[in-house]
């Protein structure tokens, strides 16, 4: 039914249909057309379009948005004009906006998060790639959600210089695109409309551009080929393996949009295999996991299969694992997505329910509280229940695992009600009868902080940071042992996320065997790399120090058999020191950082208090 094109946009709608818009046609044409595929029937269809239908384009971003499809940028025209304009079509009367001004560019990515309008990626007026994000206040704007105006349709106009214009002006008749033998009419796709000679207006809404210069996890845009999408409140940006990008030079990148900072969650060798070449990126509605398809290089293989344009393989790479929330996780604890800067203001993220709910937890009854459950704990300085004495008999009062003189934290009130909603041990523990049951106290056998932060959690669905019951990061590593023993993969999953979002000096060693603890590979092997990334602050922290010893000789294992100490100074010799650290993912065998003889002397002449800086290659 429709011709070729291709630099076209096909966006999800409704979780069954495909509203595709614009592209270029064998022509070479710029469309605007809107054509619709029904996935469950194959089905294509053309809606009847009203209003000022925008210019043609391909190699732009779309987005949907309130029953809005957005549309920005793109290029144009026989020249490739570069657009900077912003429109969106109505959904509910298939009516298309005004068009207002944002910035130019092509080949960038588009979505929409926390009301906001953004975009990342693609080149510039100058055909650079631009290392800047921007973005548009949605909220609030009533010129978002009013479209203009019946537009008249004509030819486009000739515009003199074919580079970016950001207020074209189409000044008379006369300035037209030549007419093509055999040109291709569509519904509405290749007319366009003309512009009066006003400028177009800014985009409505308060619009903000952040540019990274530099930083240890920023990604280098300008080699390789590189994937963006949104999910879960983060901008992913993926390098594949290219002819001039190896496998060990790729990466999976995170930018937490509350924050604007980036992350690396995986090396390019935890995720790809030699042999392959990846064209294509999607992340599926859920945001829990990316689809990657490509070919294969194999000579061998099938006939047709070794083709870069037969798209014969297929990866997914699971975003769980790398502590992404999942867009609706993400969407329902809010907050977690607000820890860093609630802290900051002191000020706790909770609201609603949960808010209304802490507001009884941990009341004795006495005080209205109608608390009907006991919890107690180990008191925070004691760090194993071995610690406790098991040579006095029980009473009827304690549970019959629990010495009477063993030393417990004090108690904390809860509600059986809740504990049974949130808790699922708790409910099969409670309707089997058990001792807790008859006696309404219960013992947990882990530090009182963070068994007050566990049960803070059942009862507001958050471990944002709270400055009485979830102050500290190691409460939230202790909370992951917790979800990993009771079986509770939503507050693992939220343990995960906050953890690696907030490694430090001060709490890498404490991560590092939680996670090890809970089998959780990918937070072990980051909190591993940050240790060794800053080997001589980590080591001097409480945390190390309060390590076991098998943890600690396990630790100091993880580095590879060539290892050695390099300190600080010769460190920024080298260029290395403050950058992003030691990959623990990448062949040994590869040249490491060396110091000549001189260079060397001059270290070994060094001070011992002038070597605080080391770290372990």
């Amino acid at each position: 039914m429709f011709q070729y094109f291709t630099g076209h946009t096909a966006t999800l709608y409704q979780g069954d249909k495909l509203i595709v818009f614009g592209g270029e046609n064998e022509h070479r044409e710029y469309l605007s057309d809107i054509v619709i595929l029904d996935i469950p029937t194959s089905t294509w269809t053309q809606p009847e379009i009203r209003g000022q239908i925008p210019r043609g384009r391909a190699r732009h971003a779309a987005v949907i948005h309130d029953e809005k499809l957005f549309i920005i940028g793109g290029v144009t025209g026989e020249n490739n004009v570069i657009l900077d304009d912003l429109c969106y079509l109505d959904l509910k009367t298939w009516t298309w906006s005004r068009s207002w001004r944002f910035t130019a560019r092509f080949d960038h990515t588009a979505w929409v998060w926390g009301d906001r309008l953004w975009i990342f990626g693609g080149l510039d007026p100058d055909m650079e790639r631009t290392t800047d994000i921007w973005w548009l206040d949605l909220k609030g704007s009533p010129f978002l959600g009013t479209p203009s105006s019946q537009g008249t349709v004509d030819s486009p106009g000739i515009i003199n210089r074919m580079t970016h214009s950001p207020d074209p002006v189409y000044s008379s008749p006369t300035q037209q695109l030549p007419g093509r033998s055999g040109s291709y009419a569509a519904n509405s796709g290749s007319v366009q409309v003309r512009n009066s000679g006003r400028k177009k207006p800014i985009a409505p809404g308060a619009i903000s551009c952040h540019k990274f210069r530099s930083g240890p996890y920023v990604p280098a845009l300008f080699a390789g080929t590189h994937f963006q999408a949104h999910a879960s409140g983060v901008l992913l940006d993926l390098i594949t393996p290219s002819e001039t990008v190896r496998t060990y030079e790729c990466k999976l990148s995170a930018l937490e949009l509350d924050t604007l900072r980036w992350q690396k969650l995986a090396d390019g060798q935890e995720i790809f295999k030699p042999g392959y070449r990846w064209h294509y990126c999607t992340v599926d509605a859920s945001g829990t996991k990316a689809w990657l398809l490509g070919c294969s290089l194999d000579v061998g293989a099938a006939p047709g299969n070794s083709d870069e344009n037969h798209m014969s393989e297929v990866l997914c790479i699971d975003l769980e694992k790398y502590g992404l929330l999942g867009n609706e996780l993400a969407t329902l604890s809010p907050d977690q997505s607000r820890a860093l800067v609630s802290e900051r203001s002191g000020l706790p993220p909770i609201s609603g329910l949960g808010a209304d709910l802490s507001a009884v937890f941990d009341q004795p009854p006495e005080s209205g509280s109608d608390a009907d459950f006991i919890i107690t704990a180990n008191p925070d300085d004691i760090e194993s229940p071995d610690d406790v004495a098991e040579d006095v008999a029980p009473t009827e009062s304690r549970p019959a695992f629990l010495p009477a003189n063993a030393p417990t934290s004090p108690p904390i009130h809860v509600h059986r009600i809740i504990l049974q909603l949130r808790w699922p041990h708790f409910k099969r523990l409670y309707s089997a009868q058990m001792a807790e049951y008859h006696s309404k106290r219960m013992h947990i056998p882990e530090p009182y902080s963070v068994v007050r932060a566990f049960l803070y959690y059942l009862y507001t669905d958050s471990i944002s940071g709270h400055p009485e019951y979830c102050s500290s990061i190691i409460d939230v590593a202790g909370m992951l042992v917790m979800a990993n023993l009771y079986d509770m993969p939503k507050l693992r999953l939220l343990c995960v996320n906050r953890l690696s979002r907030e490694l430090d000096v001060e709490n890498a060693a404490i991560i590092w065997e939680r996670a090890g603890r809970t089998n959780e590979d990918w937070l072990m092997r980051r909190a591993a790399q940050f240790c060794l990334s800053h080997w001589g602050r980590v080591v001097r922290t409480d945390g190390f120090k309060s390590l076991s010893r098998q943890s600690l000789i396990e630790l100091c294992e993880v580095v590879d058999m060539e290892g050695r100490i390099v300190a600080g100074p010769e460190l920024e010799l080298v260029g290395a020191l403050g950058a992003e650290g030691l990959d623990l993912s990448r062949d040994t065998k590869r040249s490491r950082p060396s110091v000549g003889g001189a260079m060397t002397d001059d270290v070994d002449d060094l001070e011992g208090d002038d070597v605080d800086g080391m770290e372990i290659v």
